[in-house]
């Protein structure tokens, strides 16, 4: 309690991580929302589980190519500059959304909004990061798009932008960034951010641990709607509230993991975080209904928000300031790199076996992933004891 106490006095102690704190919730609030009515609305024009998949494709794809081509960017540009320019497009392009009218549209401008999330989310966690939002803007997203239709939710998300950029703008620059990093060249400031992932254990350790298991939660994303609406017949605001439930437990896993690392190592604390996750998922898939299974689905939330945690610890602590931005989006291009592999997969996966093998496949393959945490950690130990010893 003392540490999570310690998390929420920032708020009050603190006037610009208050400001980015409430707006990367407004904005995370409106994405959640939005994603939901995005899914739903793509899932009732097509009712296919390629197009669902397709959507979230896109609405991932693009963070890799950012990772790849822009990641320096985010260093040698003030980030306050960046999250700002960053809300007013996804502003434009959920006042768009209400006037597309085939699932080809939804798509595309879903891709938009995608491209300039990758700039947005590296140049926060740089920073902080907040899960709150997901609690309550999946739930939300559902009951709107159910006792109205998705338009609705995309106004919703396109005001909590133009909010969202609002509040950014009132934080000094200084608070978001220590320093500009000076330029060696484009590909060199790109070869910096590579090298630095390659060489840093805490580093390699999200890119490979985190790669993996963004395959396993991206099969379950796209099978998720499906298990809801088509399992488990609870419709469109059970959707919303099995995705609000594993928002409730990420706010959970979130706070808390602050107070787990500093009992145990980071890496004990990052390999049982997945091994919770699958552990919800494998749960959630053998349910026969959407009740028994919200349980499950609060437990795999706080396995990955502890997990987030963790990566985010293990990035901060690897990176300095100044190459920060690059090596988040180095990891998190690689990371949804195989993200746009699972998502597309997923879908016919879907269609052909179901959403519950989908979700207990992804089970294992987080088991998995907990085990390579697990490995790299005690990797970590072994060598940070063996640098003790030879001082």
């Amino acid at each position: 309690m003392k540490g999570l106490r310690r998390q929420l006095s920032l708020l009050g102690t603190a006037p610009g991580f208050r400001l980015l704190f409430l707006a990367t919730m407004g904005s995370s609030l409106g994405t959640l929302l939005a994603t939901v009515a995005l899914v739903i609305d793509v899932k009732d024009r097509t009712n296919s589980g390629p197009w669902v998949g397709a959507l979230m494709f896109v609405e991932f794809l693009p963070a890799v190519a950012v990772g790849l081509f822009f990641g320096p960017f985010l260093d040698r540009l003030p980030r306050r500059g960046v999250m700002i320019v960053a809300d007013l497009v996804r502003f434009g392009v959920f006042c768009s959304l209400p006037f597309a009218t085939s699932a080809g549209q939804i798509v595309a401008l879903a891709g938009v909004a995608g491209f300039t999330t990758g700039f947005f989310r590296p140049a926060v966690y740089a920073g902080t990061s907040e899960n709150v939002s997901w609690t309550l803007a999946p739930i939300i997203g559902g009951a709107l798009v159910a006792v109205t239709n998705p338009d609705t939710a995309y106004w919703v998300n396109a005001a909590s932008f133009l909010l969202s950029a609002l509040l950014v703008f009132r934080i000094p620059s200084e608070r978001l960034q220590g320093v500009v990093a000076a330029s060696r060249g484009h590909l060199h400031d790109l070869a910096d951010g590579f090298v630095r992932v390659v060489r840093t254990r805490p580093l390699l350790t999200v890119l490979v641990v985190w790669t993996i298991a963004l395959g396993g939660f991206a099969a379950s994303n796209t099978a998720q709607v499906f298990l809801a609406k088509d399992t488990f017949s609870a419709g469109d605001f059970g959707y919303g509230l099995g995705f609000g439930c594993i928002g409730l437990g990420l706010a959970i896993g979130s706070f808390g993991a602050g107070t787990w690392v500093e009992r145990r190592s980071v890496g004990h604390v990052y390999a049982l975080s997945i091994l919770v996750a699958a552990i919800g998922l494998a749960a959630a898939a053998s349910m026969p209904s959407i009740w028994p299974a919200l349980p499950c689905f609060v437990l795999s939330g706080i396995g990955n928000g502890a997990a987030v945690v963790c990566n985010s610890l293990l990035v901060q602590r690897g990176a300095s300031d100044d190459i920060r931005g690059r090596v988040f989006t180095v990891i998190m291009s690689v990371n949804y790199a195989m993200y746009g592999v699972g998502v597309p997969a997923a879908g016919p996966i879907t269609d052909a076996l179901g959403p519950r093998w989908v979700f207990g496949g992804v089970g294992a393959v987080l088991v998995f992933a907990s085990l390579v945490a697990y490995a790299l950690g005690r990797e970590q130990i072994a060598e940070r004891t063996a640098e003790v010893e030879a001082a």
